[in-house]
């Protein structure tokens, strides 16, 4: 058996977070009918726990029906008492590519699970306020930890490993923790990225220079200005972000990066106002499919969203607890 994460400063007391921690991990087949548990005293010696509180947690576990006690042999679990699992989702924000996220995951799940869906909007501190009001109620958070980019590290990464980790599931950006006993469904910005433009290097050659538009007030990885970044130095050419479209000058032999559809639409009628020719003279590459970009031909690299959740769901339900980098892919189209 895994060994359990008690916190010795929650407010809870050790008791209840054993019985709770030990329901959920029969609640979800982590422990199996029939499988024996830890004697007591290896359970104590295992966790530095007291032996009493132990005993006591034993105790209400058989009250409740989870254990059964086999004198002179241990403590075995009993039937699973519910099949349908409890998980909280909590997303940094809520667009149409999360929803897609949403939807598949809330479809592979079926009615073997109900999820619960919160927000904490790049907040370290309302993702934090989330899990505390929320933490022993469900077998899984599943929590994309996409922060401000001036989030300091000391303020999130103690709120992602006060949750056991079989108890956590990553979405979309990964994070380096201790554990690796989790899940994670997770895109590689930078190598995403890199990869992308390697793949349409030969529709690039015709270009100088690569400019992303990156709003000030985006909080879009950073990792993606590195892969771009490294991209241009490997391949010789000038690299450039500005903030909007105001700012761009242009000129022939440039590729431009946009992250948002006013973005792309605005470049769009300039390069049209100017007279140039959209994949002869300027090059544009925008973030994420959608319909009207393949409507109107326009190159784009985009990751698989529905991919992402029913991976992350299929993971839950097979109890795989591995890191699994989510399908990213250019699809080469005439604005390139």
């Amino acid at each position: 058996m895994h060994k359990l994460l008690i916190d010795p400063n929650d407010k809870l007391p050790k008791i209840k977070q054993i019985v709770q921690a030990l329901i959920r991990d029969i609640e979800k087949g982590v422990l199996k009918k029939d499988e024996r548990l830890p004697s007591i005293n290896d359970f104590s010696k295992q966790h530095q726990i007291a032996r009493d509180t132990v005993e006591k947690a034993y105790s209400r576990l058989k009250e409740k029906g989870f254990l059964i006690s086999v004198p002179g042999k241990g403590n075995y679990v009993a039937e699973r008492v519910q099949d349908r699992l409890n998980i909280l989702m909590v997303l940094n924000k809520m667009s149409s590519y999360k929803k897609e996220v949403y939807y598949s995951f809330l479809k592979k799940l079926g009615t073997k699970a109900k999820v619960d869906l919160q927000i904490h909007h790049y907040d370290p501190k309302l993702l934090k306020e989330i899990l505390d009001h929320n933490k022993g109620k469900y077998h899984y958070y599943v929590i994309m930890p996409h922060f401000f980019h001036d989030a300091d590290p000391k303020d999130y990464m103690p709120v992602l490993k006060s949750i056991p980790p079989h108890e956590l599931v990553i979405l979309d950006k990964n994070v380096l923790l201790d554990d690796e006993a989790h899940i994670a469904v997770y895109q590689d910005f930078k190598r995403d990225i890199y990869e992308a433009l390697l793949s349409a290097e030969k529709s690039l050659q015709k270009y100088k220079s690569i400019t992303i538009v990156f709003p000030e007030l985006n909080n879009h990885p950073i990792e993606t200005l590195d892969g771009i970044k490294q991209f241009c130095k490997d391949y010789k050419k000038k690299f450039a972000i500005v903030p909007d479209v105001d700012r761009v000058q242009l000129k022939k032999g440039q590729v431009f990066l946009t992250l948002t559809e006013s973005a792309l639409a605005d470049l769009i009628k300039m390069v049209r106002s100017k007279g140039l020719k959209l994949g002869t003279d300027i090059g544009i590459i925008s973030f994420n499919e959608t319909v009207l970009k393949e409507l109107l031909d326009i190159t784009v690299i985009t990751t698989n969203f529905e991919e992402m959740g029913n991976t992350a769901a299929t993971l839950i339900l097979n109890k795989e607890f591995k890191q699994v980098r989510n399908s990213c892919k250019l699809i080469e189209r005439s604005s390139l």
